[in-house]
């Protein structure tokens, strides 16, 4: 029989996951609600490093790709050029506002967005064939368990892209800070994180333009 002890502390830690998570929607949501009207028109010059990260993707027309947290959209077109008419694409992102961001920029034509937790997609096994994702991972409260949850959506063979406009040491720099060795996105902490979650990273870039990490399921 199982031990009722051990029973009552994952029914516990199962709980705690739960409030910290539904913590975590709070803020993020309070964080990106209000800025989430002038998000575009603020970060519109990256559109041509977004096209550019995107364009490193293998994806074929026909596929399916997803864009998690989203934001204003500005990878949405690109991955559509990538997947053609035949193709789909999904801009997932948790905060309602800035969907609705995307959708003013006209970026709800070459996309369906999502409402939705990134770490815990209502999307069937094996759905997508490639996921790009900017400025996200390192943000999440449980990056390993976002890793695992991206590599059941998607089939094998297919491709995960982590991106942003700026190295890691440029952007620790703007906030005052050193770059920390615990930061999830360190070569020597994402690799091992991307095996045991079912990747295979396959170019890592961590650049004073751009950081780009491309994993391979």
């Amino acid at each position: 029989m199982p031990d009722p002890d051990e029973a009552g502390c994952e029914v516990l830690r199962r709980f705690a996951e739960l409030v910290a998570g539904r913590a975590e929607t709070t803020a993020t949501r309070a964080f990106f609600t209000p800025r989430a009207a002038a998000w575009e028109e603020r970060f519109a010059y990256q559109t041509p490093a977004y096209e550019a990260a995107v364009a490193r993707m293998r994806l074929r027309p026909g596929q399916r790709a997803l864009d998690l947290g989203c934001g204003s959209g500005r990878a949405l077109p690109a991955l559509r050029e990538l997947v053609g008419p035949s193709g789909t694409v999904i801009g997932v992102d948790l905060t309602h506002a800035m969907l609705t961001a995307a959708a003013r920029a006209g970026r709800g034509g070459p996309a369906r967005l999502l409402l939705a937790d990134c770490g815990r997609l209502p999307l069937a096994a094996g759905a997508v064939h490639g996921i790009f994702a900017a400025g996200l991972l390192d943000h999440l409260p449980r990056p390993d368990g976002a890793l695992r949850e991206w590599a059941r959506v998607t089939a094998p063979g297919g491709e995960l892209l982590l991106f942003h406009p700026s190295g890691r040491a440029e952007r620790a720099a703007r906030h005052g800070r050193a770059v920390s060795p615990e930061d999830p996105l360190a070569e020597p902490n994402l690799r091992p994180a991307l095996e045991a979650a079912g990747w295979h990273l396959a170019a890592y870039e961590d650049a004073a333009t751009h950081f780009l990490a491309r994993a391979r399921r």
